[in-house]
């Protein structure tokens, strides 16, 4: 029996998607419930699962091409595991059908260079096509060039044939999430005011209390004390003590939101993802890095939801796990501001005028300044700062 294969019921927010991958070719065994396509959206990559055993019997969206909600990408034949007769002769049929007549080359005179035979041979092109422009007639690597981007479709995952020796390029389409990103950030950068203030903070307290109870935070609740806790936490309160940098702007209005989703930047290979821990404010810190090994872990396979990733009213960006010692994020719109998070380096530093090596880390905050003034910007920090020193304040909400 033949079923149609349709792209996934999309989210209002996505009007539509792109074929990434087909996982299986047409006359391929699939079983139930296994990937067989992938399909990138703007904010995260949808998987299409076969609804039963059988066969890829057609595909009618070919990979790179547009899709929308619920539109059908191909067929499917239900099968016993064994495939069908009628399913062959499709797919044989659909091989004569793609399979090319070669023309007979000649060349008339025409010199080739080996640089050029090779093109010629790689790419199956007729020397009758080619209008040399070399000395004697002499067909050049460049005229090779110029006919294959004119007349052909050069597959983007080969490299592009230069004009010099020993110069190899290749052009590949940007994926629909990069192309998301770069919009998102000449957005930003455009329509807001962004501004950076720095400070810096003494990690050494909460490095020893890693030290001290991490072994038995982990052995409690299955999962380990990690750094993004904390500051959870940390903006979490400040976000309370300072509500216009957990506003946004809505054209002429501001809005105040009376709860705190904190987004954590996750870098994977596809770009950059934002997942969003709901409600942060209700969460225990255990509970917190959880969310936060779930997103990971999620984000690491591709199988990050729309829904994870939806709201936020303030992100941290940890460009320290990266090496990074200073930088100036970029605000994720449309909220008002973003932490930047970096290495963390053992520095000598004045303490009680006595020189001593701490475990010192810079912190950045970008903010619009077209809601945000710079004292608010700038006690805001000094307020994460100040509880990430004095874990305990943490503990007693100060």
């Amino acid at each position: 029996m033949s079923i149609e294969i349709k792209a996934p019921t999309f989210p209002e927010s996505v009007a539509d998607g792109t074929i990434a991958n087909w996982l299986k070719k047409e006359g391929e065994n699939v079983n139930q419930d296994e990937v067989i396509a992938e399909i990138e959206t703007d904010k995260v990559v949808l998987e299409v699962l076969a609804q039963s055993d059988g066969i890829i019997s057609k595909i009618v969206k070919n990979e790179g091409e547009t899709v929308i909600s619920s539109e059908i990408i191909g067929e499917f034949e239900e099968t016993n595991g064994t495939i069908s007769e009628v399913v062959e002769e499709t797919i044989k049929e659909k091989k004569e059908e793609k399979m090319p007549v070669k023309a007979k080359k000649t060349n008339h005179g025409k010199k080739i260079g080996p640089a050029a035979k090779k093109i010629i041979a790689e790419n199956d092109i007729n020397p009758d096509d080619i209008n040399p422009t070399g000395k004697d007639k002499r067909i050049t690597k460049a005229d090779l060039v110029n006919h294959l981007s004119s007349d052909q479709e050069i597959d983007p995952q080969m490299p592009s044939l230069s004009s010099r020796e020993g110069r190899p390029e290749k052009r590949v389409p940007m994926s629909r999430l990069r192309s998301t990103i770069a919009k998102r950030l000449v957005s930003v950068k455009q329509e807001t005011a962004m501004l950076t203030t720095f400070n810096e903070v003494d990690m050494l307290p909460i490095k020893d209390l890693r030290s001290k109870y991490g072994e038995e935070f982990e052995n409690q609740h299955d999962v380990k004390l990690g750094f993004m806790g904390f500051f959870v936490i940390a903006a979490v309160q400040a976000l309370k003590k300072f509500p216009s940098v957990n506003a946004s702007i809505d054209e002429n209005d501001i809005v105040y939101h009376g709860f705190q989703d904190i987004g954590v930047a996750v870098s994977t290979e596809r770009g950059l993802v934002v997942p969003v821990i709901k409600d942060a404010d209700s969460k225990s810190l255990s509970e917190i890095e959880q969310s936060i090994l779930n997103y990971s872990d999620k984000a690491k396979k591709g199988k990050l939801s729309i829904e994870d990733m939806q709201g936020g009213t303030f992100t941290i960006s940890n460009g320290g796990v990266f090496g990074s010692l200073l930088s100036t994020p970029i605000l994720n719109a449309p909220q008002t501001a973003i932490l930047g998070m970096h290495s963390i380096q053992e520095r000598p530093v004045v303490i009680n005028q006595e020189i001593t090596i701490r475990s010192m880390m810079y912190l950045a905050l970008s903010y619009d300044h077209r809601l945000l003034d710079g004292k608010e910007a700038v006690t805001f920090l000094v307020s994460i700062k100040e509880q990430l020193e004095s874990p305990e304040r943490l503990l007693l909400n100060l």
